[in-house]
């Protein structure tokens, strides 16, 4: 129900005031398992790419979101699960393990799954290091990847702003990349850190920031 008022009233509205540059649309693929994986500025991130993808997609998102007391918490579960978003608790490899298992079986079923490879939104503006969730997702679903750059989000946004602001933002949606040649070796970390590293640097293309070579620390960007 949510998803559908935020799909057919709150996205038009907000096209209509931030009148967002989308390039590259036409690579996300209208139907069948596709992994969706943009940089990420700000908390906006997540909703701006459902504003402007025609299809549901779904993110993971942070389990505190689902872990809230009270009204506040009651409201933060009911928003994000509407929105088809899967709580991941970071740093810890057996729950981080069941979310993307989560995710592998909304691609299963043919559905649109988003993942910052990043793990966290950036502080500086830079773009870091990727972790490797990303790749093993691509590998175990066999789902293509549709890097996504975007571009002005940490202006409309930034992370000591709650409230957004008007800011021109664009959307860059990059050619759709497949890693069939290393089918059955999602095992293998050379291969996921040469897998992740591929769709950073699409991503680094599409975005045009700087690149940082280490990972943005998830408690600072909490």
């Amino acid at each position: 129900m949510l998803y559908t008022v935020m799909k057919r009233v709150v996205a038009p509205t907000a096209r209509l005031v931030y009148r967002p540059t989308v390039e590259g649309l036409e690579n996300v693929p209208a139907d069948g398992p596709v992994i969706l994986a943009p940089n990420h500025l700000s908390f906006i991130d997540s909703i701006v790419i459902p504003m402007v993808v025609p299809r549901r997609v779904s993110f993971l998102a942070k389990a505190e979101y689902f872990e809230g007391k009270g009204v506040k918490g009651a409201l933060s579960r009911y928003f994000f699960g509407s929105l088809g978003h899967v709580p991941v608790r970071r740093g810890l490899g057996r729950a981080a393990r069941a979310s993307l298992d989560t995710a592998k079986d909304i691609l299963d079923r043919g559905g649109a799954f988003a993942i910052y490879p990043e793990g966290t939104r950036s502080l500086d503006g830079r773009l870091h290091r990727g972790r490797t969730g990303v790749a093993r997702m691509a590998l175990e679903s066999g789902a293509p990847v549709v890097p996504v750059g975007l571009i002005g989000t940490d202006q409309v946004q930034p992370v000591d702003r709650k409230l957004p602001r008007v800011r021109p933002i664009t959307v860059r949606f990059g050619e759709p990349l497949r890693f069939d040649r290393y089918a059955g070796m999602q095992e293998s970390l050379p291969v996921l850190r040469s897998v992740t590293d591929e769709i950073v640097y699409r991503i680094l293309e599409l975005s045009g920031q700087e690149y940082v070579d280490s990972y943005q620390n998830s408690s600072a960007a909490a």
